[in-house]
């Protein structure tokens, strides 16, 4: 039987208490257990879900040193221990994952409480209502931009109409200039300082966080320095902060060579050089799908799919459980954290059975999603509109800087004869 697709696996040891001995093997993490296979048989010591356990900790015994603990529901304690890269590394990535299971909102309860279909099509439009405000985000913000753009051309055609009359005046003077011209150096002088404090203007308004997760992140070049920390989508950068929120690097939008996107928990983001090492940062994290649609968006050209996600995808199509292909490609180990059902042949089962294992769509579930597809549509029109007012600025912008270019080569040539 196909098992569950690993998000993260080290070799190490396990301490067996029933023989009262260590087996090496591999500790792997997936989304929904943690399992320990040994080196040998490849036989499976352990398979512990996420939602069973208690407590993760660092300990250190008189058996063994540097040791990793997992607190079981019944007061079962596993011991882990010669983790490689190190301990703590995998304290780090094991509690990250965990925490984020018990905080999420939409975890199901378990076995005894399957979604119905209701409550899928309520996941499935939350999401997209979900990637819709990400999208009107990223829109608002561009409108913005070419407010801000049209503002400069307004200036740009005001300082054009002065550069006219000064230019007029020293085409047809009142009187004859001898020697230099001495507003000559003053107005260059006004003109530079007014270009510098625009520039120091436009570089100091902050930019807008489009998401923010939390993630452990490494440095790739340094061993074993998995770290709790955040990953912040802005819309003209990335930036990796650590668990106090110092910046660790900020790559902007242009800098970024590469978005490798090794499962739908795990990515790479690599900035290239020439005559120096690259910086390149991996980044895990369990709510890594929400930074994966806007990174699509932003970064789709320099977006590549690795074959380990390839195969992370395969692994989980296979998997009892795991949620089916198609869709938007983010959607795979998204699915729901339940219990894989006992299978029993079709024919055993009654009509009425049947209508039971398939729960239909209750009226506060309909009235739910119809609530929800309103605020779709009502997203999907302000969408709409925007989209068509920065149609009309484009336009705008499009005349207005054609009309610039034609004054500025214009007064070009009247100071070049002036010369």
């Amino acid at each position: 039987m196909s098992q569950e697709a690993s998000i993260h696996s080290w070799p190490g040891s396990y301490y067996i208490n029933s023989e009262k001995r260590w087996a090496s093997g591999i500790l792997s993490l997936t989304r929904t257990t943690l399992r320990f296979n040994s080196e040998q048989n490849q036989e499976n010591l352990i398979s512990l879900r996420l939602s069973r356990i208690m407590e993760i900790k660092m300990e250190s015994s008189s058996f063994i040193f540097s040791a990793l603990t997992v607190l079981e529901q019944g007061n079962i304690k596993h011991w882990f221990g010669s983790l490689k890269p190190c301990r703590t590394a995998v304290y780090h990535v094991l509690e990250h994952f965990w925490r984020e299971r018990l905080l999420s909102p939409t975890e199901p309860r378990g076995a005894e409480a399957p979604l119905s279909k209701g409550q899928e099509l309520i996941s499935l439009i939350s999401g997209a209502q979900r990637r819709l405000e990400d999208t009107g985000k990223v829109l608002n913000h561009q409108g913005e931009q070419f407010d801000n753009m049209i503002q400069g051309l307004d200036k740009i055609e005001s300082d054009l109409g002065v550069a006219d009359k000064l230019l007029s005046e020293l085409e047809c003077p009142s009187w004859w200039p001898f020697g230099k011209l001495p507003w000559k150096s003053q107005q260059e002088a006004k003109s530079e300082a007014a270009a510098k404090a625009a520039c120091a203007k436009g570089s100091a308004k902050g930019q807008k966080v489009i998401t923010s997760i939390p993630a452990i992140v490494s440095h790739v070049g340094s061993s074993g320095n998995l770290k709790p920390g955040s990953l912040m989508v802005l819309v003209s950068s990335l930036e990796v902060r650590d668990s106090n929120g110092q910046l660790l690097h900020c790559f902007e939008k242009e800098e970024v060579d590469d978005v490798c996107v090794h499962s739908p928990y795990e990515i790479s983001v690599r900035q290239r050089f020439i005559g120096k090492p690259d910086i390149c940062f991996r980044i895990l994290s369990a709510r890594m799908i929400e930074a994966l649609s806007v990174l699509e968006i932003q970064y789709k050209k320099k977006v590549e799919i690795t074959r380990d996600y390839a195969a992370f995808q395969a692994t989980l199509a296979t998997t009892p459980g795991s949620p089916e292909g198609g869709g938007n490609i983010w959607s795979a180990g998204h699915g729901q954290d339940t219990e894989v059902p006992v299978e029993v042949p079709a024919g055993e089962l009654t009509q009425l059975q049947l209508q039971v294992l398939q729960p239909t769509v209750t009226e506060a579930e309909a009235q739910e999603l119809k609530q929800m597809l309103q605020q779709l549509k009502n997203l999907a029109l302000e969408a709409e509109t925007e989209l068509e007012r920065q149609d009309e600025v484009l336009d705008e912008l499009s005349c207005s800087a054609d009309r610039s270019t034609m004054n500025i080569n214009r007064h070009t040539r009247r100071m070049r004869k002036l010369l």
